[in-house]
C-alpha cells in the first residue's frame, strides 16, 4: 500500500508539474496573457545565470507565487513588488549536498533552534542536504515531517546514515553483522528511502563505519539503487591509503548499481601532496568505464572534526567508557599513542602540533582558538608530538573536543576544484554565533569561490562556479525543479554583487558572515532584502523525487 502511494504522489506531483509549465510556457515566449498578469516579484535587470555553467543573459526574472513565471524583457509588467538587480547577478539558490544543519529529531540545535539559518543565507545557500559522513536521523520520516512543521529560512533534505543503521542494530562492535541484522539494516535503507531519503552515506572513517566491510556496504547500497537513491562517502582515509580509498568509492557505486560521490574530497599530510591528480584520473577512468563517480569538495587547507579522527578505531569501540577504560590501562595507552604520534606527524597533525586547533571544548572553553602546541608551551612543555600525544589523549579523557586540521595543500584544492566532476559543499552548519572557533566553511565555503576562486584567482568562470553549486548537485539528487533558473522552476532565487561577494570568515576570527548577496527567495518568498533579513520560513522539507 506505501508503494502504490509513493507512485501516485509522485504521478500527481508530475501532472501539477506539467500543468505549471503549460501555462507559465507561453509568458516566457512573450505570448499568452503576460500582459496581465501580475507577478509576486520582478527582479529587473541583472545578469541572470541560468546554473547550467554558460554566460548571463540581461533579463527580467518574475516570480509568481512559488514559481519562477517568466524570464525575458517585463517592462511595464505589475507586481507585488520589484527588486533593482542592475549591476548585479541573478542566480539560482545554492544547494549545499553535504551539510550538518540538521541531524537528529531530538537535537533542538541547527535548523530547529537556529531557523534564520544567517550563516547560509548570506552565502546564497537556498537548500541544504543532511546526514552525511554515515549519520543521520533514523527514522527520516519523522525528521522530515517534523522539519515540515517547524520550517527554517531554508529547504531541507536528508541522505540515511550506514553508521546510524549499524550503529541501531549492531552496535558500536568490531564484527560483521550476522545474515537476520544485515537483513534488518535492509529494511532500515528501504524505509529511508520510502521516507523520502535521497540515498546512502557513509562515514567509514568513523566508528561504527570503520568495522564495516565493502561487501556490507554494497548490500545496503543495492537497497539504495532500487529507489533511485545514491552513495555519497567520507571515505575510509583521506591521507596515505587514500588511493585505496577512492577505488573502493567507486566499487560501492559500480557493484552497488547506483551513483557514489566522494565527499569533501581532499589529500591529508604533506607526503601525499600532489595525490589529487591521481585520484581524479581514477574518477576519470571509472566514468569511462560507466560508473556514475562525482565529487565534492569545500574550498579550505583545513579541515574539520573531532580529536578522535587521530585514535586507532580498535580504541573506541564500544562506548565513551570503554575508550576511557583503554586510556587507563598502561598497555593500551601506549599502543593508542603510537597511533596519535603517527597521525599528527603523518596524517591529520600535517607534523606539527601547531597544526591541530580546538574549535570547541564544551568542557574548558579557554581552550577555544588555541592550538596543540600553544596548550603545551602554556603548561611549560615543549611542543613535541609526543607530548601533543599525550595532551589529545587527557583532553579525550575529560570530554574530548572538536579540532581543525591543517594538513592539506592549497594546489590540492585548487585542482579539485576545477575538476568538471566537483560540486561545492560546506561540510558546515549552524554554529551558535559567537561561540568557539567553529570552521569559517560554516560562514563562507560558497562565496569564498565566487570571490577568491572566480574573481580572485580566476581558477573558475562564474559560471561554472554557479553550476557546481546549483544545477550540478540538483541533478545528482534527482531534484528537477530547483536549483536552474527555468520558468516553472522553483523560486529559489539569489541576486548578488559579483564585485564584492566575499567571505569574511577566517580561521582566527571565523563569526564573520559573507558580503555581497543582497536579495535571497526560498519558494518565492523574501528571507533576505536588500541585505535585511525578512524573518520569513518559507523552508519546506525536500524527498527525493
Amino acid at each position: 500500500m506505501q508503494r502504490l502511494t509513493n507512485a501516485f504522489l509522485r504521478t500527481a506531483a508530475r501532472s501539477l508539474a506539467v500543468l505549471i509549465v503549460a501555462v507559465v510556457a507561453p509568458w516566457q515566449s512573450g505570448h499568452g496573457q503576460i500582459g496581465d498578469t501580475v507577478f509576486t516579484v520582478i527582479i529587473e535587470g541583472g545578469a541572470v545565470y541560468d546554473g547550467f555553467g554558460g554566460p548571463s543573459r540581461m533579463a527580467d526574472v518574475g516570480l509568481l507565487g512559488d514559481r519562477v513565471a517568466a524570464i525575458g524583457d517585463l517592462a511595464g509588467r505589475r507586481a507585488g513588488r520589484r527588486v533593482d538587480a542592475r549591476g548585479l547577478a541573478v542566480v539560482p539558490g545554492f544547494i549545499d549536498i553535504h551539510s550538518h544543519a540538521l541531524r537528529l529529531p531530538a537535537d533542538r540545535s541547527g535548523l530547529f533552534l537556529r531557523a534564520e539559518a544567517e550563516n547560509y543565507i548570506r552565502q546564497g545557500v537556498t537548500s541544504v542536504i543532511g546526514g552525511p559522513d554515515g549519520t543521520s536521523a533514523l527514522p527520516v520520516g519523522e525528521l522530515l515531517a517534523r522539519f515540515a512543521l517547524e520550517p527554517a529560512t531554508i529547504n531541507f533534505g536528508t541522505f540515511v546514515g550506514h553508521g546510524t543503521i549499524r550503529r541501531a542494530v549492531v552496535g558500536n562492535e568490531h564484527r560483521a553483522p550476522s545474515p537476520e541484522e544485515l537483513a534488518q539494516m535492509k529494511d532500515h535503507v528501504e524505509r529511508a528511502m520510502l521516507d523520502g531519503a535521497f540515498g546512502l552515506s557513509t562515514g567509514l572513517k568513523y566508528v561504527p563505519g570503520v568495522f564495516a566491510t565493502t561487501e556490507e556496504v554494497i548490500a545496503l547500497a543495492q537497497v539504495a539503487a532500487r529507489y533511485n537513491g545514491i552513495h555519497v562517502s567520507h571515505m575510509r582515509e583521506e591521507g596515505e591509503h587514500l588511493l585505496e580509498s577512492v577505488r573502493e568509492t567507486i566499487r560501492i557505486g559500480a557493484e552497488g548499481g547506483l551513483p557514489t560521490q566522494i565527499t569533501h574530497h581532499k589529500v591529508v599530510g604533506k607526503q601525499m601532496w600532489g595525490s589529487s591528480a591521481e585520484t581524479l584520473r581514477l574518477v576519470e577512468e571509472a566514468r569511462r568505464r560507466g560508473v556514475d563517480v562525482t565529487i565534492d569538495q569545500y574550498p579550505y587547507v583545513a579541515s574539520s572534526t573531532g580529536l578522535t579522527i587521530l585514535f586507532p578505531a580498535w580504541a573506541m569501540e564500544g562506548s565513551e567508557d570503554a575508550l576511557r577504560a583503554r586510556l587507563r590501562d598502561p598497555e593500551s595507552r601506549a599502543k593508542i599513542k603510537e597511533v596519535l604520534v603517527y597521525n599528527l606527524e603523518r596524517d591529520r597533525g600535517g607534523g606539527d602540533a601547531a597544526n591541530v586547533w580546538i574549535a570547541y571544548c564544551a568542557w574548558n572553553t579557554m581552550l577555544n582558538g588555541k592550538n596543540l602546541a600553544q596548550i603545551l608551551r602554556e603548561r611549560g612543555e615543549t611542543p613535541t608530538l609526543l607530548h601533543a600525544a599525550e595532551l589529545v589523549m587527557e583532553l579525550q579523557e575529560q570530554g574530548g573536543s572538536q579540532g581543525i586540521f591543517f594538513a592539506m595543500s592549497e594546489h590540492d584544492v585548487e585542482r579539485i576544484l576545477r575538476h568538471p566532476q566537483t560540486m561545492v559543499a560546506s561540510d558546515g552548519g549552524i554554529p551558535e554565533f559567537g561561540t568557539g572557533f567553529p570552521h569559517p566553511r560554516n560562514y563562507g565555503a560558497f562565496v569564498r569561490v565566487l570571490g577568491h576562486y572566480v574573481r580572485e584567482r580566476g581558477i573558475l568562470e562564474f559560471g561554472e562556479a554557479v553550476r557546481k553549486m546549483t544545477t550540478f548537485p540538483a541533478q545528482r539528487l534527482g531534484i528537477s525543479d530547483r536549483g536552474r533558473l527555468q520558468v516553472g522552476a522553483m523560486a529559489d532565487v539569489v541576486v548578488l554583487d559579483p564585485e564584492t561577494v566575499m567571505d569574511r570568515a577566517t580561521f582566527q576570527q571565523p563569526h564573520q558572515y559573507a558580503v555581497g548577496i543582497r536579495y535571497v527567495f526560498v519558494n518565492g518568498i523574501a528571507v533576505l532584502l536588500d541585505n535585511d533579513l525578512t524573518g520569513a520560513r518559507p523552508g519546506r522539507s525536500l524527498r527525493r523525487n
